[in-house]
């Protein structure tokens, strides 16, 4: 079985050129090149056929994580409707962390061999029985299996998810898209419980599961009718940067509607023997009908088998890009939800004695949080990198994105201490709900920033990077979050939370330190290791 470089599947190493020139009229280029003459290129769909799929599948990610993680300000009343403790109850959301993260491994080789229409189609329709299941249900343990059931298919779309994305979307729109995937999947964690507090003063704790259930069926009709198949082979050579070669480029106006001029002649030449796509000129390709896009068949992967699929990833946790991304993503998550977890026997037990529906406006300020995290992690970086690549003759390289994770290392740094400074010193309840607002900001802006980092430095084989990282990153987080009520109990709030506060500075701030002036070495490095299968 022979191994490969990253450098073979693509030459660009992730420096390529987004700008013709350095003025502020230059050009854009747009990377990846999409086809020049097949219509069925995802690239090259129309700009609202790319924003309903893309928000069909951000939907399907929100309702995985507002069913689950949306039950949280009900712990307190589970745990006595239960007769549960405060550790037993709080596996409700332990367990399916681990699964959507573990099943991350399960469905991404799925999706890479058979593709992914047929994965978010068969999940979301399973996350609806699911959550059937646990609206009906009459004993801990069931609702309990329902949560970790539902997880399995909620799993589906952590890495395929953002991998939709690159499918989708232009390297100079990738920081916003994924920014915006990102606030889809914390406000579920955010939203679900300010919601569910309301819904359980004013009914019960099964009617969050049964609106869950009449979301997550429209959903699931938006994902059959409006998710076509997104896999594509395509040639990542074809944006290499270099004088001679003229990149596809448009205008920002043109961008934005999806028109497209023709590639540079002689540009389709530079093929790698693994590139199976249809866009030599002179083949007619027709474009398929909206009853063809229905199905769930799309072929298999070519010169690969299944196994091959599953085993490919695992080499690729040498990549630094990776082991960032994945410690970056493991500790903004717990953190956050540390607090959701803890929040409602803080808050609904005295001295503040809150009812369910007064805790759960918490959430408002980590909605808040997320929403500014994903802004920063995303629209905000782009625009940096756009200003980067002006200033460098239009050359992008990816680790501009990664000067601005300046802004969760202090922000979420602070907001972990001072949660944990106000829980114990029994401080007004604003402390609580400042520091949970700037501990979500990292929730967003950490993955945002560091996925789209990873994505840009292994685009060939993202999909597999972008698995290690949401796998590996629930896995830490579960083994963190398993023991953090007895933490807290041991050690008190103040210590358990500075501690995790330092935790997250070193990780993000060593990251930083390392891979901002030596990324680009790294990089080139990474790319000759022949370790692709």
């Amino acid at each position: 079985m022979r191994l490969h470089t990253l450098h073979e599947l693509d030459s660009t190493e992730g420096t390529v050129r987004i700008r013709k020139g350095s003025s502020e009229a230059s050009s854009l280029v747009l990377v990846p090149r999409p086809s020049e003459n097949d219509p069925n290129d995802p690239l090259r769909w129309p700009r609202w056929k790319k924003n309903v799929a893309f928000l069909s599948v951000c939907a399907f990610t929100f309702l995985g994580n507002y069913g689950i993680g949306g039950l949280s300000p009900a712990f307190y009343i589970l745990s006595l409707e239960f007769d549960k403790t405060v550790t037993e109850t709080s596996e409700l959301l332990l367990w399916p962390i681990l699964v959507l993260g573990v099943f991350n491994f399960f469905w991404v080789p799925i999706a890479n061999y058979f593709g992914k229409r047929p994965v978010f189609v068969f999940a979301s329709g399973l996350l609806c029985v699911c959550y059937i299941w646990g609206a009906v249900a009459t004993s801990f343990e069931s609702l309990l299996w329902s949560n970790i059931i539902a997880a399995f298919a909620g799993s589906s779309t952590e890495a395929l998810g953002a991998s939709i994305v690159n499918d989708l979307y232009f390297l100079h729109e990738r920081g916003a898209k994924m920014g915006l995937y990102m606030s889809f999947i914390s406000g579920g964690n955010s939203i679900g419980p300010l919601v569910c507090g309301f819904i359980i003063t004013g009914l019960s704790w099964r009617w969050h599961k049964w609106i869950s259930v009449i979301l997550t069926a429209l959903t699931f009709l938006t994902v059959v009718f409006f998710v076509p198949e997104t896999r594509y082979f395509r040639d990542e050579n074809l944006n290499v940067v270099s004088p001679e070669d003229t990149a596809m480029s448009s205008s920002t106006e043109e961008v934005g509607s999806g028109d497209l001029e023709k590639t540079a002649p002689g540009a389709e030449g530079r093929r790698t023997g693994r590139d199976p796509s249809p866009s030599q000129p002179g083949m007619g390709i027709p474009k398929k009908t909206w009853m063809q896009e229905l199905s769930l068949w799309s072929g298999v992967a070519p010169e690969t088998n299944l196994l091959k699929m599953a085993v490919r990833p695992f080499p690729m946790f040498v990549y630094p890009c990776v082991i960032y991304s994945f410690l970056g993503y493991a500790v903004s998550l717990v953190l956050t939800v540390a607090i959701n977890i803890l929040n409602p026997f803080v808050l609904q037990a005295p001295p503040y004695s809150w009812s369910p529906m007064i805790n759960g406006l918490i959430n408002l300020p980590g909605f808040i949080g997320n929403i500014i995290g994903s802004f920063a992690g995303g629209w905000l970086v782009d625009i940096f990198c756009d200003w980067k690549a002006r200033r460098h003759a239009g050359v992008f390289e990816p680790e501009n994105r990664l000067y601005l994770c300046a802004l969760p290392l202090l922000i979420t740094g602070a907001g972990c201490v001072l949660f944990g400074y106000g829980v114990e010193r029994t401080l007004h309840w604003t402390s609580l709900f400042f520091g949970y607002g700037m501990v979500s900001f990292a929730l967003t802006a950490v993955p945002t920033i560091t996925m789209a980092y990873v994505s840009d430095c292994v685009l060939p084989v993202n999909l597999d990077a972008l698995m290690l990282v949401n796998g590996s990153k629930n896995i830490v987080a579960f083994g963190f979050l398993y023991g953090v009520v007895p933490w807290v109990e041991q050690v008190g709030y103040v210590d358990c939370f500075g501690t995790q506060a330092g935790i997250f500075v070193a990780v993000i701030g060593l990251g930083m330190a390392i891979l901002v002036p030596l990324g680009g070495k790294i990089r080139h490095s990474q790319a000759k290791w022949r370790i692709i299968l």
